[in-house]
């Protein structure tokens, strides 16, 4: 299928963009919100106050750097753990098999996984980069793929 082939790069920059959008959602409140009522659902599920801020942090900031494409293989494991923690803590409350309680927060921590394990692809900052950086070193082929 090369037609899908060649739609790759857009399809990553689509995947990037659309989980940045729906982390930041998710995060800015954390940081910017109404901060207290997140410490106060977190403290009800025996969660320490800070955590709100620093999920907050990975959500927003992490949700950023997806959109740019900008350390996308770094920001990725760390949203790929927030949700998987969300699901332990709070999605898994009525067991595994309630899938309708942890599919989001499923969905978005393996599309995460994905970018972290192929990177963000050729329409993003870390390609132009890696690209600059090759070209100034006198390489004509990137050394890690994106």
């Amino acid at each position: 299928m090369r037609f899908l082939d060649g739609l790759r790069p857009v399809a990553l920059l689509l995947l990037r963009c659309g989980l940045a959008m729906v982390f930041i959602y998710h995060g800015y409140p954390k940081l910017f919100g109404n901060t207290a009522t997140f410490i106060r659902a977190f403290a009800g599920l025996g969660i320490p106050w800070f955590f709100v801020i620093i999920v907050g942090i990975i959500e927003t900031f992490g949700g950023l750097m997806l959109a740019l494409g900008l350390g996308t293989r770094v920001a990725a494991p760390f949203l790929l753990i927030d949700m998987g923690v969300a699901m332990w803590k709070y999605n898994f409350n009525e067991g595994i098999y309630a899938v309708r309680e942890y599919e989001l927060p499923l969905v978005l921590g393996l599309a995460a996984l994905m970018l972290a394990t192929t990177g963000a692809g050729p329409l993003s900052l870390d390609h132009l980069i890696l690209r600059r950086k090759n070209t100034a070193l006198g390489r004509d082929q990137p050394q890690l793929q994106n």
